[in-house]
């Protein structure tokens, strides 16, 4: 598992308009909240993704990127962002790479049944790349307003 310290594994990986987004991007100039999500459209992921949105414009006044990655296509997060008015980056990490190297592939039992999928995890990573907090796990009801408060924290140290 990553921790804070350590560098951020660095992507490129398709949105939803299949531009290709790379985090090497805002090296030096942005902090990025990069949260890994099992499913688009699903409850946990709804909720999750509309309070990340809801409060961009606070993460835009922290100089902080937000980044939302899934396995699922281009196309679905797509129709994920416009049914809900999202303007948030929503990246497709198909092959499953980007969560390998950010340790949120899991295997997971789930109704009684062992199967691999993304942790529901967020990463917080300075403008000089280096992981500042790990979230693995989390909830998603009040997160966003949780990775907002350690953004800020980040923003005001020396």
């Amino acid at each position: 598992m990553l921790q804070p310290g350590d560098p951020a594994p660095d992507f490129t990986l398709p949105n939803a308009d299949l531009e290709q987004v790379s985090l090497a991007s805002f090296r030096g100039r942005r902090h990025c909240v990069i949260y890994f999500y099992p499913k688009d459209d699903t409850p946990g992921c709804t909720i999750e993704a509309i309070d990340f949105n809801d409060l961009q414009p606070e993460f835009e006044a922290a100089a902080t990127e937000i980044i939302g990655i899934s396995r699922d296509s281009c196309a679905s997060h797509g129709r994920f962002r416009d049914k809900h008015g999202l303007s948030i980056q929503l990246l497709s990490d198909s092959d499953g790479e980007v969560c390998e190297a950010y340790g949120v592939w899991r295997e997971k039992n789930v109704h009684g049944q062992k199967r691999f999928g993304i942790l529901r995890s967020t990463f917080i990573i300075d403008k000089d790349g280096v992981i500042r907090h790990t979230l693995y796990d989390v909830k998603p009801k009040g997160h966003a307003a949780q990775v907002l408060e350690l953004v800020r924290e980040l923003v005001r140290a020396p």
